[in-house]
């Protein structure tokens, strides 16, 4: 294997060459230097993958591309690699690699790739519940045997097809109906590719079982030789994480950078440059969108420096504002404004539900002489009441009718 330049390569080649060497792994034995390189140059594949937003948690598998279903793999196969790791500490590396197993399952469950049966925890106890995973195990072997066979016959039908078009081409050269070829290889493709995301999830399922059952025993076994009371291996023990400790103490403020998350890309071009190798993702902080100038071609790319070159410059300009940023810097701008009105409106609430404004109103100066009014003016209707029925309607008109 060459030496390259990981950060140099792009996404597709870096995919390829980890598959590549998870592989070799998975066929024959190889030394350890390259399944860590083979994990780092997935763990830069999957920053990567984090950089670029290849996939997103409200979308599912309708929604992604044929061309970025692969890289749903990269856990999985980064957790393969890591279980293959020769290290003292191998509970270490256990937990490592079931945490990028869960990782994978989770996501496949997100974007509804994961059966319905493996998805729905098992609510009965007992004896009935190890019948229902030797009943889940048997399903998971058929759904296994059935992607192998699936992934065998579009291998075949795919040699096949391209034994007739290599046929068809030498007896006609100029022959029409190339878009259905390349239709029917991209469904081939996706169906492939979707294949072996299934068969993956059915070897993560029996892996993640195999690696929790060893994690159990070493670490049964490490309990075990502790009550046991052997000092040599206690004091064994304790100094190494005596050194584990100081040594991360040491690197603590050189892996800092590394732990920090990656900032996103926020230009679609840009992120498409890198994905098909256009570009680097180091370059990503000096894309900048440049305004368009219009004018005499001699101006162009210039500054003007007299008025009358200002002036040149400035013809054949169009009738309206030209942007000054990108959809996606507008789109974080607007997200910044929002989480801005967002915290305010917290404080606003805040402000509302304190002790201040929950207390009863206060009295004021002019208070009292309101309270004088309203009770000068309840008498005076009660008054006006008490006479209304001394003096009925009609009492001081009798004089007007027949008989009065």
């Amino acid at each position: 294997m060459g030496e390259w330049n990981i950060q140099d390569m792009p996404l597709p080649a870096l995919f390829e060459q980890g598959r590549k060497i998870h592989a070799l792994t998975s066929e024959s034995s190889i030394n350890k230097d390259t399944v860590r390189k083979g994990c780092e140059i997935l763990s830069v594949c999957e920053e990567m993958i984090g950089k670029l937003g290849l996939f997103s948690l409200n979308e599912t598998k309708e929604d992604i591309s044929t061309a970025n279903l692969k890289y749903i793999l990269v856990p999985y196969y980064l957790a393969e690699l890591t279980e293959k790791i020769a290290e003292d500490d191998r509970i270490g590396v256990l937990k490592a690699s079931q945490a990028k197993l869960k990782e994978f399952i989770s996501f496949c469950e997100t974007m509804e790739l994961v059966p319905e049966d493996e998805i729905e925890p098992s609510t009965q106890g007992g004896a009935s519940s190890f019948v229902d995973r030797r009943a889940k195990k048997i399903a998971r072997f058929k759904r296994q045997r059935a992607a192998e066979s699936k992934l065998l016959e579009l291998k075949e039908q795919k040699e096949r097809r391209g034994r007739s078009t290599k046929a068809a081409a030498l007896s006609s050269p100029v022959e029409t109906g190339e878009d259905d070829v390349s239709d029917d290889d991209g469904e081939e493709e996706r169906e492939a590719w979707l294949t072996t995301i299934s068969l993956a999830l059915c070897k993560a399922f029996d892996l993640l079982e195999m690696l929790k059952k060893e994690e159990e025993m070493l670490s049964a076994v490490r309990e075990k030789q502790l009550q046991d009371g052997e000092k040599e291996f206690s004091q064994l023990i304790l100094g190494e994480r005596t050194q584990k400790a100081e040594s991360w103490h040491r690197d603590a403020a050189a892996r800092a950078r590394y732990t920090k998350p990656a900032a996103p890309i926020t230009c679609a071009t840009f992120a498409q440059d890198v994905i098909e190798g256009r570009a680097k993702v180091s370059q990503a902080h000096e894309h900048k969108h440049q305004p368009l100038l219009f004018g005499p071609a001699s101006l162009v790319g210039q500054n003007p420096t007299t008025e009358r070159e200002r002036i040149a410059a400035q013809v054949f300009q169009p009738h309206y504002r030209l942007p000054t940023m990108s959809i996606e810097e507008a789109g974080l701008t607007e997200m910044n404004m929002m989480n801005k009105w967002q915290e305010r409106n917290v404080k606003l609430m805040e402000e509302a539900n304190s002790s201040w404004y929950k207390d009863g109103p206060k009295s004021r100066p002019g208070e009292d002489e309101e309270e004088d009014d309203d009770d000068a003016a309840q008498d005076k209707a009660r008054a006006w009441d008490d006479w209304k029925d001394d003096n009925p309607r009609g009492a001081g008109n009798k004089k007007l009718t027949p008989c009065g």
